[in-house]
C-alpha cells in the first residue's frame, strides 16, 4: 500500500520526496526498535540495531535491487546496468555529509543532543531540496502498474485523499506491529539462545526491513523502475544515518530525565566505522550515476563475509578503506566519473535558486 501511495504521489510532489516520506514508514520499525533500546538505556545494544540496518540496506538490499532487475532484464534479452535519472542525484549526494558526520560520532566516541540537532538539521536540508524538485508529469502515470494507474484515473480531490489512504492505512499497520515486533524479538533470541547483540544486529534488520524490501523489488522487476527501487533504499540510508541515528540521544536523555551523552567504547566505535566505510564505498559506486555488476557482487559479498564471520571487523573494513582508495584514484586518472555533483548543482540552480529568484 505504502508503495502503491508513493508511486502515485510523484505527480504530487518530486519522486524523491514521494520516496522519502516512504522510508519514513518503511523504517519505523527500525526507529522502534531503537527507541525501545535507548529508553531502557541499554548502550551495549544502541549500536547494534542502526548499524545493522545501515549494512543490511547496502550490502544486501542494493545488490538485491540490482540482481532483481539484472535477471528481469536478462529474461527480456537486455545487458543490465542501473542507470540514475538526474533527480536521483540528490540521494546520492545525500549520503555523503550525514555518513562523515556519523564518522566525526565515531571519533570522538559519544553521541549527544548536538550531534542529534546536527543529523536532523541535514535531513531538514536534504527535505528542503527534494521538495523544490518538481513533480512528475501525469502522463508519467502510464509507465506505471494497475494499482497507481487506477488511483491517478480519479479527479484531483479523490486521487490525493486515494493516495494520503495509502500511507495512513499502511504506515499505521506497520507502526501498531512495531511494539510486539521488539518484544518477540527478544523472546525470539532467548528461544534460540542466539546472542542478543547478534541477533539486534543482524537478525531484527532484515525483519524489520521487509516492507521495504517488498516495495523495492516490486519496482525492480519492472527494469524501468529500478533506478526508482534502488532510490528508495538510498532514501532510507539517508533517513538511518541521520534521524535513527538521532534519535539514540534524544530518547536516551528523556528515559534519564536529564541532558546525556551516549559513549562508545572501541567495540561500538569499531561497528560504528565498518558501517560508515561500507556507505562511503557505496557513495563511489553511485556518484557516477549508474550501478553495475561487479559493485552489486562487492557490496553482497562483503556484506555476507561479514555475517559468517562477524568477528573480522577489522579486516573488513581495511578492505573497504582499500577499494575506497582504488575507486579514488580512479576518479583522480579520469576513469570514474563523479557525475552526480555536476548533475545536482544544475539541478539546483535551476529549480532552487530560480525559485528564489
Amino acid at each position: 500500500m505504502i508503495a502503491w501511495g508513493a508511486e502515485s504521489a510523484q505527480v504530487i510532489v518530486s519522486q524523491g520526496l514521494a520516496l522519502a516520506v516512504l522510508a519514513w514508514l518503511q523504517t519505523s520499525p527500525e526507529f522502534m526498535v531503537e527507541g525501545v533500546i535507548a529508553w531502557q538505556q541499554d548502550i551495549s545494544l544502541m549500536t547494534a540495531n542502526f548499524t545493522g540496518a545501515l549494512r543490511l540496506l547496502v550490502g544486501f538490499a542494493w545488490p538485491m535491487v540490482y540482481f532483481t532487475a539484472f535477471f528481469s532484464g536478462r529474461k527480456k534479452g537486455l545487458n543490465y546496468e542501473i542507470k540514475l535519472d538526474g533527480e536521483d542525484s540528490a540521494p546520492v549526494v545525500g549520503i555523503l555529509l550525514p555518513a562523515c558526520y556519523v564518522l566525526f560520532i565515531a571519533t570522538k566516541a559519544s553521541l549527544n543532543l548536538i550531534d542529534a540537532g546536527v543529523l536532523l538539521a541535514l535531513y531538514g536540508a536534504y527535505l528542503f531540496v527534494l521538495n523544490r524538485f518538481p513533480a512528475k508529469h501525469e502522463d508519467h502515470a502510464a509507465d506505471m502498474e494497475r494499482i497507481p494507474r487506477w488511483i491517478l484515473s480519479h479527479r484531483k480531490p479523490v486521487r490525493n485523499i486515494l493516495i494520503l489512504s495509502c500511507f495512513v492505512v499502511g504506515g499505521t499497520l506497520v507502526i501498531l506491529l512495531a511494539e510486539p515486533f521488539v518484544e518477540s524479538l527478544k523472546a525470539l533470541a532467548l528461544v534460540l539462545g542466539v546472542q542478543t547483540y547478534f541477533f539486534v544486529q543482524w537478525v531484527a534488520p532484515f525483519l524489520s526491513e521487509f516492507p521495504e524490501f517488498v516495495s523495492a523489488f516490486y519496482w525492480a522487476r519492472t527494469v524501468k523502475k529500478a533506478a526508482m527501487s534502488l532510490m528508495n533504499t538510498v532514501s532510507s540510508v539517508i533517513a538511518e544515518l541521520t534521524l535513527l541515528v538521532a534519535l539514540i540521544p534524544i530518547v536516551y536523555s528523556f528515559s534519564r530525565g536529564e541532558v546525556s551523552s551516549v559513549p562508545f567504547d572501541y567495540e561500538h566505535r569499531l561497528e560504528i566505522y565498518l558501517t560508515v566505510v561500507q556507505s562511503l564505498l557505496g557513495f563511489l559506486f553511485l556518484v557516477n550515476m549508474r550501478f553495475s555488476f561487479y559493485e552489486a557482487v562487492g557490496l553482497f559479498s562483503l556484506w555476507f563475509f561479514q555475517f559468517l564471520f562477524p568477528h573480522t571487523h577489522r579486516e573488513v573494513i581495511l578492505v573497504y578503506l582499500f577499494w575506497i582508495l582504488i575507486e579514488t584514484i580512479k576518479i583522480f586518472l579520469g576513469r570514474r566519473r563523479l557525475a552526480a555533483f555536476p548533475i545536482f548543482f544544475e539541478l539546483w540552480r535551476k529549480h532552487i535558486l530560480k525559485s528564489h529568484n
